[in-house]
């Protein structure tokens, strides 16, 4: 049986696994290459390929050549990419809050050196975005 058409559901199947998810935090934490993304994610290396594969091909990352002997390559965000980084920080803020015991084991810093916060607001009045209300729902497959 086939769910409800959502831009949610369509955004999962690019992103919406464990080791895509962790590869997008490594480049965003400016870890671009393989071995380093590989390490500090845990991810194998075949499934890591396959990820970070489908990330290219959907457009999130780009794949860029930065030695020519031998052939070496890096993983940029593409503009795609970029704007998932607060998806990624509010979710590690729900893991903070609701998931992990304890201070919280990874921090984000702004470049002014302030420890950044996620926070959503809303684009026309500036509020935070609190609850939300369905005003048009998509199609049922």
């Amino acid at each position: 049986m086939a769910g409800r058409e959502c831009s949610i559901a369509n955004a999962l199947a690019v992103v919406g696994e464990r080791w895509s998810l962790l590869a997008l935090r490594e480049v965003m934490f400016g870890e671009r290459r393989f071995d380093q993304i590989a390490r500090n994610t845990g991810a194998s290396r075949d499934i890591l390929a396959a990820r970070l594969r489908k990330l290219v091909e959907a457009g999130v990352l780009e794949k860029r050549q930065y030695e020519q002997h031998p052939p070496r390559y890096e993983y940029v965000p593409t503009e795609a990419g970029k704007a998932l980084q607060p998806i990624l920080m509010n979710l590690m803020e729900w893991g903070d809050r609701y998931v992990t015991e304890g201070p919280p084991p990874t921090v984000w810093e702004h470049t002014c050196g302030a420890e950044l916060h996620p926070k959503t607001v809303c684009a026309s009045c500036g509020q935070p975005v609190g609850s939300v209300r369905l005003v048009r729902m998509g199609r049922v497959q």
